[in-house]
């Protein structure tokens, strides 16, 4: 069995408005014990966003997490009011064994009367009980369509380059150096808060078939329950970015995986964050 988590905890704050890491953590146990967990809105030394005290997220996050490898990807990096940096990404952690990472920056392009910020890309190779799968987590712009395309995009062209790369061969002298060739596979998970409603186009420009024999993304909650709309993951406790409850927050396989492909669930009770968390059982 494999298990993955997704969940974007708003760095930790409530629906109450109380910054609360051992709140995260707590839900999270109840939840389930989870191989793999993709954290997004991880804040380091952010004391300007509301409720924070500047903690170092990532930290506390690991403390308590020993068991894991964590993984920290750095969106937004910049010089704080105390002479420090502030940083603001994603995180996975991997109780599984971790190859290869990357942080892959996604494209921002400009749009001068839209809010936006630095997107990133983690993408973690994880040795799983049926083989060696890469774990990519993300939080797509949520004020411009235009940059979640582009973004989208540039996941896309991220996986088409991987599967390629899969088939490298290396020299013998290149071992133990960093142009020593680790093992990078075709089959992924993609997950987080893409910022689309399941009914939008963008999940269908994610979805597009692949050429040259590129493993496909399909979308997790569809392939187990395909006659039944997706379940809502904001907007369930009441915010000001939705209208109406909705599925922001995604959880994509390869085709190679759909046979093991278990459980998609939902936590639509806690209020520990804006989001509920998502996750699924491969087995």
């Amino acid at each position: 069995m494999m298990k993955l988590l997704s969940w974007n905890i708003q760095w930790g704050r409530g629906m109450d408005g109380i910054v609360d890491l051992n709140r995260i953590l707590d839900t999270i146990r109840v939840l389930d014990t989870f191989d793999v967990i993709c954290l997004q809105e991880v804040a380091v030394n952010f004391p300007g966003l509301a409720g924070s005290r500047g903690e170092d997220q990532f930290a506390l996050l690991s403390q308590g997490l020993p068991e894991y490898t964590g993984i920290y990807g750095i969106a937004t990096d910049i010089p704080n009011a105390k002479g420090g940096r502030s940083y603001f990404g994603n995180a996975i952690f991997s109780r599984l064994p971790v190859g290869q990472v990357w942080r892959h920056l996604l494209p921002w392009p400009a749009e001068e009367t839209i809010s936006s910020m630095q997107r990133i890309l983690i993408e973690v190779v994880i040795q799983s009980g049926f083989g060696a799968i890469r774990v990519l987590t993300t939080h797509l712009e949520y004020y411009s369509q235009h940059q979640r395309k582009q973004q989208i995009a540039n996941i896309r062209h991220l996986h088409y380059e991987a599967c390629t790369m899969s088939r490298r061969t290396q020299y013998i002298e290149e071992q133990g150096g960093p142009f020593e060739v680790l093992d990078r596979p075709v089959e992924a998970i993609l997950c987080g808060d893409m910022n689309f409603p399941a009914t939008a186009e963008e999940r269908l420009q994610l979805l597009a078939p692949f050429d040259s024999g590129i493993p496909d993304f399909l979308d997790t909650r569809t392939v187990l329950y395909p006659d039944e709309p997706h379940i809502p993951t904001v907007g369930i406790h009441p915010v000001n970015f939705v209208n109406k409850p909705e599925c922001f927050d995604h959880i994509f396989i390869t085709s190679g995986l759909i046979n093991h492909l278990k459980t998609h669930r939902v936590d639509t009770i806690t209020a520990a964050s804006d989001h509920q968390p998502v996750w699924i059982e491969l087995a």
